[in-house]
């Protein structure tokens, strides 16, 4: 086992854990955060097991699911946006916690890469979990001040 696994153990194993928790026990409010944030966690999985094994087939999983996960959070924020607005789900210390395990997750596998056509797949994909999860949980909150029905 090599420190790529072992990251990948510990971001798999304690925070995706924990997100999947919140994703089957709670309140509405909890369970949406939750698969926000695992859609983040799982995808920073994902980049730290493609270094660890030499996968970059584990870079594209990765790439789909920062493209298809906060479009799924978009989708439960608009069919729940009623029962979402009576309590609405305030997660800054969570969202930005996991935007730093991105982040820092990004920065790693993309100084072990080095230059190449992997580095600027890595950039985009980080680009979009990170994005992705900013704007998705902004959504849940309440949306954004200013733009007709949200």
């Amino acid at each position: 086992m090599n420190g790529w696994l072992l990251a990948a153990a510990v971001v798999l194993a304690g925070g995706l854990g924990a997100a999947l928790w919140g994703v089957a026990t709670g309140p509405l409010r909890r369970r949406a955060v939750a698969q926000n944030l695992a859609t983040v966690l799982a995808g920073s999985g994902l980049l730290l097991l493609a270094q660890g094994y030499d996968r970059p087939s584990y870079l594209d999983l990765a790439l789909v699911l920062a493209l298809l996960g906060p479009v799924g959070t978009l989708v439960f924020a608009r069919l729940l946006a009623d029962d979402l607005a009576a309590d609405p789900p305030h997660a800054r210390a969570a969202t930005w916690a996991t935007v730093g395990v991105a982040a820092a997750t990004v920065a790693a596998v993309c100084a072990a890469t080095g230059p190449g056509r992997a580095l600027g797949k890595l950039l985009v994909t980080g680009a979009l979990l990170i994005g992705g999860n900013l704007i998705a949980s902004r959504a849940l909150s309440g949306g954004f001040g200013g733009v007709r029905g949200g």
